[in-house]
């Protein structure tokens, strides 16, 4: 198989298996044993000290293995998990594109855009953080939205009340 095959495909299954890490990282790890670093992305802006969270230490675990990927790949033969890297990486930015820019507007680059897609995204999103606790919460994903959030609350409201 050529090369390129093989490093895009690395790339690919790279991004992909990312949504599945931050979904059970974000679950099991930032909702269980490292609350204390998430805790403070739960609460209102008003409530919060200074700009930088003590959930944004969740980046420098999440760069670690993509810096790994990058060094052993490039100091050894297997090319391959260099571009493992590139998927983790392209992975890092869509979260932060998606997460910190258009979610939660921490930089204001984008205006609210008005696709089905990014509308869901944020429902999923807003229904997360209707906690401000570490139990019951729902939707840790980021990319993968389930599908009652891509219906609107007229939706919702009208197969409730046809059930």
């Amino acid at each position: 198989m050529a090369d390129w095959i093989i490093n895009t495909l690395a790339v690919i299954g790279a991004y992909t298996g990312m949504e599945f890490m931050a979904w059970f990282t974000h679950k099991y790890v930032m909702h269980g044993l490292l609350w204390d670093w998430h805790a403070d992305h739960h609460k209102a802006k008003h409530e919060k000290e200074g700009f930088l969270e003590k959930n944004d230490r969740f980046f420098l675990v999440f760069a670690i293995p993509s810096a790994f990927c990058y060094m052993y790949g490039s100091m050894t033969q297997t090319w391959w998990v260099f571009f493992i890297g590139v998927g983790i990486s392209l992975y890092g930015l869509t979260y932060f594109l998606i997460h910190d820019v258009y979610i939660h507007r921490r930089f204001k680059w984008f205006k609210q855009l008005e696709g089905t897609y990014s509308r869901a995204i944020l429902r999923a999103h807003g229904a997360h953080h209707a906690k401000s606790t570490k139990e019951d919460c729902e939707s840790f994903g980021l990319l993968v939205v389930h599908p009652k959030f891509f219906k609107r609350r007229s939706q919702k409201m009208a197969d409730s009340s046809e059930a």
